[in-house]
Parts: structure tokens; sequence; C-alpha cells
């Protein structure tokens, strides 16, 4: 399906709610060892801000960020968000870094031997994953794929006015979500992603 079908087809009643249900989740947050920042070509001083917050409530001890060069920028999104993290007052040596992925499940697979060589992944027990709205469970099925034994919980961010249940709303709201929705299926068929929450 292209862009602009995304972006002017109208999801049934049926579907915004079964997306609301099982696509936009955001599980319960409690301290977690590591907070798990997907990169973002926007909204990455959000991204940062919700980490410092996050840091402030006691709720992670240790962070990664991982994003390579995006077309157009000279730095990568790793090198950007752990910056603005740092700014906000989470102490540099604490944000682990992975500069090369390009997408979601190198995200995963970049960052787990970085995690591994820094920390132990067997010294992890619970992950929380920060990244777009519209991406949602899309971070933790990809973690969940190649990182099975952890806890598993999930922050989403945007910077749209639109409340994330009116999605269906905001035509490029809907285009972002419909896209990442559109995935899950085909990447479970895939194996690249796997069932989360498990039930």
């Amino acid at each position: 399906m292209s862009a602009m079908d995304r972006s002017t087809r109208l999801p049934t009643a049926d579907e915004i709610a079964r997306i609301n249900r099982t696509h936009l989740i955001d599980k319960p947050l409690r301290p977690a060892d590591l907070l798990f920042v997907f990169g973002t070509r926007e909204d990455d001083s959000l991204r940062a801000d919700t980490a410092a917050r996050l840091w402030r409530e006691g709720l992670f001890r240790r962070s990664i960020v991982s994003g390579g060069v995006t077309p157009g920028s000279e730095q990568s999104e790793c090198s950007i968000i752990k910056a603005a993290m740092v700014a906000a007052g989470i102490p540099a040596d604490l944000i682990l870094e992975e500069h090369r992925a390009m997408n979601t499940g190198e995200n995963v697979i970049f960052s787990l031997p970085i995690i591994d060589a820094a920390i132990g992944l067997q010294n992890i027990r619970s992950v929380i994953c920060l990244g777009n709205t519209w991406t949602a469970r899309r971070y933790p099925m990809t973690l969940h794929r190649h990182w099975p034994g952890i806890e598993k919980m999930l922050l989403t961010v945007d910077s749209f006015t639109t409340p994330r249940a009116l999605w269906h709303t905001d035509a490029e709201f809907r285009r972002r979500l419909l896209h990442e929705w559109d995935k899950i299926e085909p990447y479970k068929a895939r194996g690249f992603i796997a069932d989360w929450p498990e039930v």
C-alpha cells in the first residue's frame, strides 16, 4: 500500500479499536535495568527530555541510544540524542552508544553486543523501550525476537497535538501509524519480530 493510500484511507471503527487496543500500548513503568532509546530523525529533544524525566524518577540505571547517520545530517541519531540527554542531566558515562543502525531491526541487532560488552546481557532483567508513538509495540516486538528472556516495557512519545486515541483524525498521524501497523503481520511472518506482549 502506498503512502498516499495510507493517508487517504479511513480505517474502520473496528480497525481503529484494534490498533488502539493492541498496537498503541504503553506498559506501566517500573524501575528497569536499561532504557533502550530508539533513534529518530525528529522530536529528538522530546525523546531526550522524556529520557531525562525517567532518569530523575529513578526508572533506569543505564541507557543505550541507537541510530545511525540519516540523509541530510552529518551526525548520527545516537550522537544528537545522547548530547541532548546529557544536556538534560543524564550522566554521559551511563549512556551507551550505537551509531550504525538504519532501522529498528538493526537498532536491536547492533546494540546487543554493545550492551553485552559494557554490562553483560545476563545482568539485564528489564528494559524500557522509548520511541515514536506510531511505531509503538514494534519496538518491544523487535527486541523480543532477539532478546526474549527479559521483561520489556514501552513508552512512546510524539509532538502531535491530536490526542493519541484520535490518531485517525489527523492525516499525517494516520499515515505514519498505518505505515507501521501494516508492517506487523508481514514482519512476524518473516521472523523479524515476535509476539509482545505475550498472552
